[in-house]
């Protein structure tokens, strides 16, 4: 009995079952979904299909540019949030993360129904800068926390031999503090694009349908026409994890880029 409890092969055997049959096994029928005709023969006229579609195509675009810009304003925002939370010695940090953690209690469509209700009071018309707003309200947090992470485990000795040395704290932030928090940036940039990229309901509720995204798409070729669309819907599925994917590809690579530049200044 002992011998079961310490063997790590039992204690896996839920997980792995658990990804087989929801990540292994729906990602299987992605891809035979996409490659195939409603017939099930081999194709690739699914994706033929997008790459004609001018319409999809720009919505694609459009969707990554959204995204794009998303990152960037909570990133713009995140990182001096995260920087006086890290850095503050009073009780700042844990009321700023109560702050920040409090609405992630709810429920992200009811946040967003909320917000339409807030640009309503304002009588603030719904379209692209409502949905940028509401976006960045939504995933802000998840740019905050791993910043955050990133810099209070920094060793406040580096700051303190930096300006030792006479750097200004302008110097000791762009030569020691910034680089050793590109880990958390990363993770950040990936945890906020990911999301963003793919969604769809925010969209829909903050522009009343008048600005369509690439989550938009896929759903549609899911929820509407039958099955007949399920095969175009799950190209554009894999085109959208295959952007997914090397995204968190590339994060990794600068991950081990900046361990080795943190190495050098250690």
């Amino acid at each position: 009995m002992k011998t079961i409890f310490h063997n790590r092969r039992t204690w896996a055997g839920p997980y792995i079952v658990f990804m087989v049959l929801l990540v292994v096994l729906p990602l299987i029928l992605i891809g035979v979904y996409a490659f195939t005709d409603m017939s099930g023969n081999f194709t690739i006229q699914n994706f033929v299909q997008f790459f004609h579609k001018t319409e999809a195509v720009n919505t694609f675009i459009y969707s990554l540019a959204i995204a794009l810009i998303t990152t960037f304003i909570c990133l713009l925002l995140g990182y001096p949030a995260a920087y006086i939370m890290a850095m503050s010695s009073f009780r700042t940090p844990a009321v700023m993360a109560m702050l920040f953690i409090l609405p992630m209690w709810i429920n992200f469509l009811l946040r967003t129904i909320a917000t339409v209700e807030l640009f309503h009071m304002f009588n603030l018309p719904l379209g692209e800068g409502a949905l940028l707003f509401g976006m960045t309200y939504d995933f802000l947090p998840f740019m905050i926390y791993p910043i955050y992470n990133t810099l209070q485990k920094i060793d406040p000795s580096l700051m303190e031999a930096s300006q030792d040395l006479g750097a200004t704290r302008i110097q000791t932030f762009t030569r020691v503090v910034l680089p050793l928090s590109w880990p958390g940036i990363y993770s950040g940039i990936i945890m906020v694009f990911m999301p963003t990229v793919s969604t769809f309901a925010i969209s829909e509720l903050l522009t009343h349908n008048k600005i369509t995204l690439f989550g938009s798409l896929i759903q549609r070729s899911f929820g509407e026409g039958g099955t007949t669309m399920w095969n175009y819907g799950a190209a554009l599925s894999l085109i959208m994890l295959i952007i997914i994917g090397l995204t968190s590809f590339f994060g990794q690579s600068n991950e081990t880029e900046v361990d080795n530049q943190k190495g050098g200044l250690l």
